[in-house]
């Protein structure tokens, strides 16, 4: 199945997109469109469910190393879905926790480790290290083993090149149908980054082809060819071998529409960001609860 979306105002539409208040502290350039509530802590629509989200602390070890993790949950003190979420390139910075956080507010209970900082990595390197698959493999047991979480299933949702090491995860590792329900990812990269050019821009992860859970991947039209090309290819690929293939790709949006900040942030961005948020927990929802 595939979602194409041709306008900003069909987005709009289908969003149920309500105009914010202009926050207090006026952000950045004052954009009448910002929403604090929105950015800071996920509030969503009325009809959205929406969770006050608490944020805990933990490290686990993972082959010989701590890796220190994140994990946001609503509130409440009930049990709810898992979400194991990786990041890309850039680290668990605070637009990543953000990003965990706006997750959180629909109703998950999501673990982020920080693979870079339990390596002892600077973020954003060039090469990847295959050691961070297994850090996050582990942290999949970690989340599974909770007392908070609803039913032995995750669904594993990630950004950039944390779509390689989840994919990895499911696959690889062997997780996928028992302990992995669903992969999504934020304009993922779907190929080995220590490849050189041609597997980036003509090829993709061979172990796409063996996901047998549902996928859905969510990119703008505008981002990076190389990346935009491989996804759709994936995505193409698995949907050829009768895989259950969800794509959103969101009209005039470029690279990172769920990052950008500040003064590059658009419009765009906004109803984007908002609307695959809610793609995506509906997505985890529906199958963790098969």
């Amino acid at each position: 199945m595939q979602f194409l979306i041709r306008s900003l105002v069909l987005l709009a539409a289908m969003v149920g997109l309500a105009v914010p208040a202009l926050a207090d502290n006026d952000h950045e350039d004052a954009k009448w469109w910002w929403d604090d509530d929105w950015w800071e802590d996920g509030v969503l629509y009325a009809d959205v469910e929406n969770h006050e989200v608490t944020i805990e602390r933990l490290e686990y070890a993972s082959d010989g190393v701590s890796v220190p993790a994140m994990v946001a949950r609503p509130a409440d003190g009930e049990h709810y879905p898992a979400i194991l979420w990786s990041h890309g390139r850039r680290g668990l910075d605070r637009l990543a926790e953000l990003h965990v956080k706006r997750l959180a507010a629909r109703g998950f209970v999501v673990l982020a480790p920080d693979m870079y900082t339990g390596r002892f990595m600077e973020t954003h390197p060039l090469d990847h290290d295959y050691a961070l698959e297994g850090d996050l493999n582990r942290g999949l047991d970690v989340l599974l083993g909770r007392d908070d979480i609803l039913g032995g299933r995750a669904c594993l949702v990630s950004i950039t090149r944390g779509g390689y090491k989840t994919l990895k995860v499911a696959v690889s590792f062997e997780r996928q149908v028992e302990d992995v329900a669903c992969w999504a990812g934020y304009y993922p990269h779907v190929q080995d980054p220590n490849l050189g050019e041609p597997h980036q821009v003509y090829r993709y992860a061979s172990e796409f082809n063996e996901l047998e859970i549902p996928v859905m991947i969510l990119l703008g039209d505008e981002e990076q060819y190389q990346r935009h090309r491989t996804a759709m290819m994936a995505a193409d690929g698995l949907r050829s071998r009768g895989g259950d293939v969800t794509v959103v790709e969101y009209p005039g949006v470029g690279r990172g529409f769920d990052f950008r900040n500040g003064t590059t942030r658009t419009f765009a961005d906004d109803l984007a960001a908002r609307d695959a948020m809610i793609r995506v927990a509906g997505f985890a929802k529906r199958h963790l609860h098969e």
